[in-house]
């Protein structure tokens, strides 16, 4: 029998870390070592002098695996901060992709006209293709990708997301 508390939800979690080697590695130990996955994962310096970055991860779980892969990386060693950007609310989440297409006559004019409409760019082009450039949410971006598999769709090479909460008051405030 299933309940209201065994369907798995989507989280964005983000984390204040030092930046030193070895705290990503630490992180998806955490992960893998008690089986959760790991559905999109960035990292970055967000201030160099303080030594800080901040990796965000989206991941999936019942709400009380949420809850313990949350304690679990608030425990991690140099971890500062956690966020849930899920629970807190009207988080920005964007990602960049960049989707090379291949092809000629009809459907590269319908390759162009979509990627107008979904406002990506062209960053590379020769007679035979395309790579566009383009940055949303991940819906919008899959949506895309989808509309060119039959254009041809060759490639793609995705950053995975990149979240902020909205206001005025910084991570861990």
């Amino acid at each position: 029998m299933s309940t209201e508390t065994d369907q798995t939800e989507k989280h964005t979690l983000s984390a204040l870390v030092d930046n030193e080697p070895g705290v990503l590695a630490r992180v998806i130990g955490l992960f893998s070592g008690r089986g959760y996955n790991i559905d999109s994962l960035t990292v970055t310096e967000t201030s160099h002098e303080k030594h800080l970055s901040r990796i965000t991860v989206v991941t999936e779980g019942t709400p009380m695996v949420i809850e313990q892969i949350k304690a679990q990386f608030s425990r991690l060693i140099p971890v500062h901060h956690v966020t849930d950007l899920t629970v807190k609310g009207r988080a920005l989440e964007r990602e960049l992709a960049l989707v090379k297409v291949a092809g000629k006559g009809d459907n590269r004019v319908e390759a162009l006209r979509l990627a107008e409409a979904f406002r990506a760019q062209v960053v590379d082009a020769s007679i035979d293709h395309f790579v566009f450039e383009i940055t949303g949410k991940s819906g919008k971006i899959e949506q895309f990708i989808q509309l060119m598999k039959p254009l041809g769709l060759v490639e793609v090479a995705r950053t995975g997301i990149a979240a902020i909460s909205r206001g005025s008051e910084k991570m861990g405030e």
